[in-house]
């Protein structure tokens, strides 16, 4: 309980107070304008208007007042504790929404990359600090030789702790003699397969960390940690693996099927019944246009087709892309 302008708990009477409370308790009575200063005195009950001019106030005895103060305070005490009750119960619920977060790791499940420096240095320390698996994607061209030499040491690190490495690229770099240079002299479980198409560039480590791009010209990449799109990536990566022609450390080469159609041309045969043009599927491909012609026109001489139209037809009627199945 406090009074209006003078605040201070019920049983902390004030020097002001107390030195007015024992005038008035002398002199029998003072002017209710001397008591402004101390309106504790009349809120807790120590004055009290006199009957006969209400300018003045009397003292309530020492012996009565006093009752009346503790009762004060043994209400205060428990409104207080009525209030400790509701804050308990209230902060209950907070405290175990606070637990929940508190188990959620605080770095970041996804984080942005700016830069190819920034990139570059991200998975240098992700690779540095794995030991496993290193899974990657290289999508389009071969990579050129100065840049394999860059990612050489740490992938041999990797190697030398007792990882493995294993890389998809498209078939264009098949015969590339970088590429072969390159994983050629990493000394440990490395192995190298190609198909006909690719996802977006990825790497990831050990499972727990992946690097995809953000943009086209891949300045922007995102660092991902969530275990549910790590387990999406890995399971994608999987499903290509095993579509996937092998090129190191065992090159099998492009063999035909029994129908005389290689495994790209199976490719071009889905594209071109899908209605795609031959620029389309080069750059899907991430060849030119000119060997797309080539493809088809070698597609045409086995099926007997002698025109683009005919050719759909006897794509679908040969079967051959149920064998790709």
């Amino acid at each position: 309980m406090t009074a209006q302008g003078h605040p201070h708990g019920v049983g902390e009477l004030c020097e002001a107070g107390m030195s007015l409370y024992t005038h008035t308790l002398r002199e029998g009575r003072v002017l209710r304008r001397d008591t402004a200063p101390t309106p504790c005195l009349e809120a807790y009950g120590l004055l009290h208007p006199d009957g006969e001019d209400p300018q003045w106030l009397r003292p309530v005895p020492p012996a009565i007042a006093l009752p009346g103060l503790l009762k004060a305070i043994e209400q205060d005490i428990v409104q207080r504790r009525s209030q400790e009750a509701k804050l308990a119960d209230t902060f209950a619920s907070l405290m175990a929404l606070d637990a929940e977060r508190a188990a959620v790791p605080n770095a970041p499940l996804i984080g942005v990359l700016l830069g190819l420096r920034r990139i570059n240095d991200a998975i240098a320390e992700a690779t540095a600090e794995s030991c496993s698996e290193l899974l990657t994607i290289q999508p389009g061209p071969a990579r050129p030789a100065s840049l394999l030499a860059t990612s050489l040491p740490r992938e041999q690190e990797l190697l030398s702790r007792g990882g493995r490495m294993r890389t998809l690229y498209q078939h264009t770099s098949r015969h590339s003699p970088a590429v072969l240079a390159h994983y050629e002299e990493l000394d440990g479980d490395v192995q190298v397969r190609t198909l006909d198409e690719v996802t977006e560039r990825l790497v990831m480590l050990d499972r727990t960390v992946a690097f995809i791009p953000a943009n086209q010209d891949r300045t922007v990449a995102l660092e991902i940690r969530h275990p549910a799109l790590i387990s999406y990536l890995a399971t994608t990566f999987e499903r290509l693996w095993r579509l996937a022609t092998p090129m190191f450390p065992l090159d099998l080469g492009e063999e035909p099927s029994p129908g005389g159609v290689t495994t790209r041309q199976r490719t071009i045969a889905t594209l071109l019944t899908e209605g795609h043009t031959d620029a389309v599927i080069a750059e899907r491909l991430g060849v030119n246009i000119r060997t797309v012609r080539v493809h088809i026109a070698k597609l045409a001489t086995t099926l007997g087709s002698d025109s683009r139209a005919q050719l759909g037809y006897l794509i679908a009627r040969s079967g051959i892309l149920d064998e790709e199945a």
